[in-house]
């Protein structure tokens, strides 16, 4: 069964589907909150062109995802998939984006729970790349299991820190963290 990188997926508090080109205003709303990227290399993603060229980005990616609010209905950021080599066993969750109204690890716990889920069907590691100065997102990351496992450099020459999680370590019955 082929590794689908645009998965419909529902928990209880989260729901992520395909991103769309209609998708660009609504996550824009959010994304147009500069604190979001301030640990981020890319903090122009909060201005509108700077939006515009990672939401294309996405779309081109095939494996970009938007993410509901399922008591509202409303979006609140985004995913993706990304990387996907089935000779590596491996597929990458990054790009990853919530509106601070949903920061604090619920949310990010359900929405990655959802996305492991799902990868580990189909490989047997998951990895997470994260710019060494994001302290941010190296936290919540280690919050749901996630080990460093390395360092990798970008085509434009930048490192990242490589987080991975196994299918062995993950247990989709087990929640993430209680400290969340």
């Amino acid at each position: 069964m082929p590794f689908e990188l645009q998965p419909t997926l529902k928990g209880s508090l989260v729901t992520l589907r395909p991103l769309s080109p209609s998708d660009h205003d609504s996550l824009f709303a959010v994304a147009s909150d500069p604190l979001i990227w301030e640990q981020h290399p890319d903090k122009t993603r909060c201005q509108p062109d700077g939006f515009r060229a990672f939401f294309q980005q996405a779309l081109d990616s095939g494996g970009a995802l938007v993410v509901t609010e399922m008591a509202s209905g409303r979006v609140i950021g985004s995913s993706r998939y990304y990387g996907y080599d089935e000779a590596a066993d491996e597929v990458e969750i990054g790009w990853t984006f919530l509106a601070r109204s949903h920061w604090g690890g619920r949310y990010n716990a359900e929405m990655k729970r959802l996305m492991l889920d799902h990868a580990f069907r189909h490989v047997g590691r998951v990895v997470f790349r994260i710019d060494p100065a994001n302290h941010r997102s190296q936290h919540a990351i280690r919050k749901i299991g996630a080990v460093r496992a390395g360092t990798r450099t970008d085509a434009s020459g930048r490192p990242s820190y490589v987080f991975q999680i196994t299918a062995t370590e993950w247990s989709p019955t087990k929640p993430p963290s209680s400290t969340l």
